[in-house]
């Protein structure tokens, strides 16, 4: 018990929940199409529990060509812009994302193409 009536104790407790993005759709499948043509998909990025604004980055994968040279047929597009934007309500924006593909020799690929936040989440 407290004896003086104007001190209160105030106990918080909470939850830090990680910053992360969801995808729709959750993996993407370029079409093939003829050498020098490009092949485009829209992507949309959902941003969940980020606490402040955001940039995202995306790092593009090298790949190694029969020859040994290394080459990146890939870019990307944010034609909204690539900033997570709060709103009063405590929610985000979605991001629109276009990734094309093109290339000048026979190739194809599976990997990952990473999507950071600034703080490298």
């Amino acid at each position: 018990l407290i004896d003086n009536p104007s001190q209160y104790i105030l106990k918080l407790s909470g939850t830090l929940r990680s910053p992360k993005m969801d995808f729709r759709p959750p993996f993407l499948m370029l079409m093939p199409v003829p050498l020098g043509v490009e092949s485009e998909s829209v992507i949309t990025i959902i941003p969940q529990n980020f606490i402040r604004p955001s940039r995202i980055t995306v790092q593009l994968p090298q790949l190694e060509l029969a020859d040994g040279s290394r080459t990146c047929p890939f870019s990307v597009q944010f034609p909204g812009g690539r900033d997570i934007v709060l709103s009063s309500d405590g929610t985000t924006n979605e991001l629109t994302c276009c990734i094309s593909f093109r290339s000048s020799k026979p190739m194809s690929f599976l990997g990952e193409m990473l999507f950071i936040d600034q703080e490298e989440n």
